[in-house]
């Protein structure tokens, strides 16, 4: 839902107005705010956002869970939509293209990490995340997120899109796709390993289906027994509530719990060799502790913490995941059911991943 003036703008050098949802603090709902973003750079797109998922680190960072937030804030960083303004030197998209953006909107480009396309680790501490972030590259105005009508990204952070992809399934791809498929191509996940997955919500949902598509067989591990039979449909060989009593051993953990929980009980269930990487991310004040003497004693293993991809790997991923047609379990909702669905992720209520129709602000200018 582009504004009136929106094409006015990109193409005068002014600011763009923009209409989103936004939270005023850590304990406030999902209300209609508007602001505006920074003039189209040269190098830059403007994006009329279709769909937003909604990602579990949104609500970590909406309550201030992990540090504390810039308010007013608009969450979402997987986002899919339509180019309809490009920059005087933009090269890779042109108007009608369709788009998708994740969990950052610039870097630095210069340092050994951005060279590398792993600008998530820029090492000049200008990575610009795509909300409650300051943009060094704009005044260090704050970053607003999907949950809103357009967006104004730098070319290189946007991934291209097909004309034919399913948009709201490619939305949540750009978080849950790209922070599961790192790690598993990280460790060399291949045919024949044996997985374990622990954790069965949207990121646990993509690494199932990532490492069975690499040929790996995989297990399941989640709070509850409520979606053992998705899981086994999606092809788990097994799903378990509890690391006690299970005498399989893996080559690879994937945990994607965003709960505190006992890292060491999985480590265990390595066998020599084997990795595990945690992507879940906890509270702050859910202190995470991890037994030396434990770890120590189940001598031979890697344990390490995954983030996301560089955007080389994110459109890797997402090329992948289109030829494969390896898409997250969704429901769409509209802007009015956000406040819902945040109080059914955090109450274990959710199946899978909400992607919000952002047509559902028609009627709001």
């Amino acid at each position: 839902m582009l504004l009136k003036e929106n094409l006015t703008q990109a193409q005068s050098g002014q600011r763009i107005t923009a209409k989103g949802y936004a939270v005023a603090h850590k304990s406030d709902t999902f209300k209609p705010f508007s602001f505006s973003r920074h003039a189209l750079g040269e190098t830059d797109i403007l994006i009329e956002i279709l769909y937003a998922g909604i990602c579990h680190s949104d609500i970590h960072s909406a309550r201030e869970e992990w540090h504390k937030g810039i308010f007013p804030m608009v969450p979402g960083h997987e986002i899919a939509g339509k180019v309809v303004a490009v920059g005087s030197k933009v090269s890779k998209f042109k108007v009608g293209d369709y788009a998708g953006v994740g969990c950052m909107v610039n870097s630095c480009g210069e340092c050994e990490a951005c060279k590398r396309s792993q600008e998530q680790f820029c090492e000049n501490g200008k990575c610009v995340f795509t909300y409650d972030c300051h943009d060094c590259f704009h005044d260090n105005e704050p970053t607003y997120g999907g949950y809103s009508n357009n967006i104004v990204v730098s070319e290189k952070f946007a991934v291209n899109v097909p004309q034919d992809a399913p948009l709201e399934k490619v939305a949540p791809l750009l978080c849950a796709g790209i922070t599961t498929y790192s790690p598993i191509k990280f460790s060399n996940v291949k045919a024949g390993d044996k997985v374990a997955v622990a954790g069965f919500g949207g990121l646990g949902v993509m690494a199932l289906k990532y490492a069975i598509k690499m040929g790996a067989e995989v297990s399941v591990f989640a709070r509850n027994k409520n979606k053992e039979k998705e899981a086994l449909e999606l092809g788990a060989k097994a799903l378990y509530t509890d690391t006690k009593g299970v005498s399989e051993r893996f080559d690879f953990i994937i945990s994607t719990i965003p709960t505190a929980y006992d890292v060491n009980a999985y480590a265990e269930l390595l066998k020599f060799g084997g990795e595990m990487a945690i992507v879940g991310l906890p509270p702050a004040d859910e202190k995470l502790s991890i037994d030396l003497t434990r770890l120590v004693f189940a001598a031979g293993k890697k344990v390490y913490g995954s983030l996301i991809g560089g955007m080389k790997e994110t459109q890797e991923m997402l090329d992948f995941s289109l030829k494969h047609k390896i898409y997250p379990e969704t429901e769409v909702i509209s802007v009015e059911q956000i406040n819902e669905a945040y109080e059914n992720l955090t109450s274990g209520k959710a199946k899978f991943r909400y992607v919000i129709d952002m047509s559902s602000m028609k009627g709001q200018e």
